[in-house]
């Protein structure tokens, strides 16, 4: 049984149209089963950064109870539909990470902290606090371990991040052409389950337009389902992500709907 969060999140971007990740994760939610979806009630307004390096994170944290409030005691395996890519953060801090894996596939690392992050924005900051690092208010405690991430197609990677990926596993948009080599790389963390964050940005700009930030090469949306599913067939499912989606119009949304509708096939 799977069930869907939808969590239309702009707080942590730093897209200058960030409020089309609202109008992306509504969107989503039309062609989703109605009575296994639930929206959150995410507040608007952008927040304030209460003297930290982070935007708008009072708004931000308040996204973090409702995702927690929501996801409490869930039995079911859910699948959260951002908004921004900080919503995966959320979602693991309610979770039992001790035997977790996390498959990072997203055109960007987001391991900036706030002394390092071009744009104070939390969602370039994610990935650094899903391994417990950054603001100490947003960051898991504990953080889940460098060995147990792997990160897939990420080519964007802005200087101060350089330092953080020597302990990541990195795999690139040409290693995706081979399913079972990223399900071998899930497999060798020694992880009994994984969860799956899939930003959008990551599929290769020609095949998927509704991004804020398009990156060239990356990975073909054929090839990420097929990745996904020999990382299912061998590791168990703890939940998924997927973020990022930024469509300029309703006729944009359904352009790129066939394939987000792929990679939830994949995950759930």
């Amino acid at each position: 049984m799977t069930r869907f969060l939808i969590v239309p999140q702009w707080q942590g971007s730093p897209a200058a149209r960030a409020m089309l990740l609202v109008d992306g994760a509504m969107s989503i939610s039309g062609d989703l089963p109605s009575r296994d979806t639930t929206v959150l009630d995410v507040p608007m307004e952008a927040g304030d950064s209460l003297g930290t390096g982070v935007r708008r994170l009072s708004s931000l944290l308040r996204v973090r109870d409702l995702i927690a409030e929501t996801m409490t005691d869930a039995e079911e395996q859910t699948v959260i539909v951002g908004g921004d890519c900080s919503v995966s953060v959320f979602a693991l801090s309610t979770l039992d990470t001790a035997d977790l894996a996390v498959l990072w596939c997203d055109a960007h690392p987001d391991v900036n902290v706030p002394s390092s992050s071009p744009s104070g924005a939390f969602s370039g900051m994610s990935l650094s606090a899903i391994l417990g690092e950054g603001e100490p208010q947003l960051a898991l405690n504990p953080g889940i371990p460098a060995e147990r991430i792997v990160l897939l197609g990420a080519r964007s990677i802005d200087e101060g991040e350089q330092s953080r990926l020597e302990s990541v596993s990195s795999l690139t948009a040409d290693d995706a052409q081979n399913p079972d080599a990223v399900a071998a790389a899930i497999r060798a963390t020694g992880a009994s389950r994984v969860w799956v964050h899939i930003d959008v940005d990551v599929i290769d700009p020609p095949e998927f337009e509704g991004v804020s930030d398009a990156e060239p090469f990356g990975i073909g949306a054929a090839a990420l389902a097929a990745a996904i599913k020999a990382v299912r067939a061998t590791t168990p499912l703890a939940g998924a992500t997927i973020a990022g989606f930024a469509p300029r119009s309703p006729a944009d949304a359904v352009q790129d709907m066939g394939t987000i509708l792929r990679l939830i096939g994949a995950v759930a």
